[in-house]
């Protein structure tokens, strides 16, 4: 009987399948190779780096990630709890002091007996064990190449990027004012207003801006973290209506913002704001340059950069069971962003799943999914009907549940998540 279990890959996936597993009296072999092999987008040798965002997006039940969540607070997310430990203001999103948060993480598991951590590159496939690859969307080659060859097929990738990091004390909040959209209940997040005349000098030289070069990769990027630069170019208004939004940010009633550039909170103390929706593949230059033309940062100190990086990922449907099991080697699964899902909370939600499908087949008992009428139960399903040529990654959202009530729909799918977590003793 394959008894012994190893996570490859401490990020979101990873750290959810161990801390499954190990809460269920499973010792887990756990391998990690940053920081001795970096990826180049990470900055720290912690468990599960927030990379981009420092976001876990809306805490509402009646948004699709909000639901997520709380999906996942059923089913013991470490994710969860100590999002909660670390929050920082941000309106009625979920956001972390992304350093404190990741910490947390790191010590949990290390201070578990039954976590034995390899802080080395996974190297070798054992048939003897179950193996829950979680190496993420900056999966080294050495694992693409493993992967490749097991499924005889090519991996997918997609453009993801990143945005720049702030010193709050180098904003000038003689221009810049605190404010949540549509009066959320406080002040979370910083805003940088802009004139018509402004908004189109940022415009333009934005646009025009020398981009870093990239290596290697197709320049396919995902919708929901699109380059700032690639989503200006698709119009002039196009920003007003995403990142730069206006509605619901006057500083007055009587001011009338053209567009608006909002920072969010990035760490507990306050000192550091990220700029929201700028993720950017600008020279570092070049980035200086032109945000430095947004009011109110004109005198930014940028602490770190937006940068672009690839993501990798399997042809979720052609490859995996539902169980998010190898069809071709069913004791290796796959969780997180290289299983198909887009963004950290589908990532996490993934290795739950799969830590859940490794103790049962420990145990001698079939593979059990959530409902489809849940969030995760959805996701999974999509992974699994997908046309294999049509496939893309996902993020949770209402459209897969096929229905219009969210919130009623959202209590039903929390009721059958209980209902199935009961029946499978999970």
């Amino acid at each position: 009987m394959k008894k012994k279990v190893i996570v490859v890959g401490a990020g979101l996936a990873g750290v959810e399948a161990t801390y499954y597993l190990i809460n269920h009296g499973i010792e887990v072999e756990l391998y990690e190779q940053r920081p001795i092999k970096n990826t180049g987008a990470h900055h720290t040798s912690y468990f599960a780096e927030l990379v981009c965002s420092n976001s876990l997006k809306s805490n509402n039940l009646d948004n699709a990630c909000g639901l997520l969540k709380e999906e996942m607070r059923h089913m013991g997310s470490i994710t969860m709890e100590v999002a909660y430990e670390t929050q920082v203001p941000a309106g009625n999103a979920l956001s972390v002091d992304r350093d404190l948060f990741a910490k947390r993480i790191t010590d949990k598991l290390l201070e578990s007996p039954l976590v034995h951590f390899h802080n080395e590159e996974f190297s070798s496939i054992e048939e003897d064990a179950y193996i829950i690859v979680a190496t993420g969307p900056l999966s080294s080659q050495n694992i693409i190449d493993k992967l490749q060859q097991m499924t005889n097929d090519q991996m997918f990738s997609f453009f993801d990027a990143c945005a720049p990091i702030i010193e709050k004390d180098s904003i000038d909040f003689n221009k810049a004012y605190f404010k949540s959209r549509y009066e959320q209940g406080d002040n979370s997040y910083i805003n940088c207003a802009m004139n018509e005349e402004e908004y189109k000098i940022f415009y333009n030289e934005l646009i025009n801006a020398e981009l870093a070069k990239l290596h290697d990769f197709d320049k396919k990027y995902f919708e929901g973290c699109m380059p700032i630069e690639a989503m200006a170019k698709r119009g002039e208004k196009t920003l007003r209506y995403g990142p730069l939004k206006p509605m619901g940010l006057r500083r007055t009633p009587e001011d009338r913002p053209f567009a608006v550039v909002q920072l969010r909170q990035d760490n507990v103390v306050g000192s550091l704001y990220n700029m929201v929706g700028f993720q950017t593949n600008l020279t570092y230059a070049e980035q200086k340059r032109v945000f430095s033309l947004i009011p109110g940062l004109e005198n930014a100190k940028f602490v770190r950069y937006g940068l672009m990086h690839r993501n990798t990922y399997i042809c979720a449907p052609k490859h995996l069971n539902k169980d998010l099991s190898l069809k071709k080697f069913n004791n290796i699964f796959i969780a997180g962003q290289l299983s198909g899902v887009e963004g950290y909370v589908e990532s996490a939600a993934t290795g739950i799943i799969a830590g859940i499908n490794v103790l049962r087949r420990i145990n001698e008992l079939e593979e059990t999914l959530p409902p489809i009428n849940t969030m995760i139960g959805a996701l999974l399903n999509y992974l699994s009907v997908c046309s294999p040529s049509n496939f893309a990654p996902m993020n949770a959202n209402y459209g897969i549940l096929k229905r219009e009530e969210k919130l009623e729909l959202s209590y039903e799918a929390l009721e059958s998540l209980d209902k199935w977590l009961g029946d499978n003793n999970v």
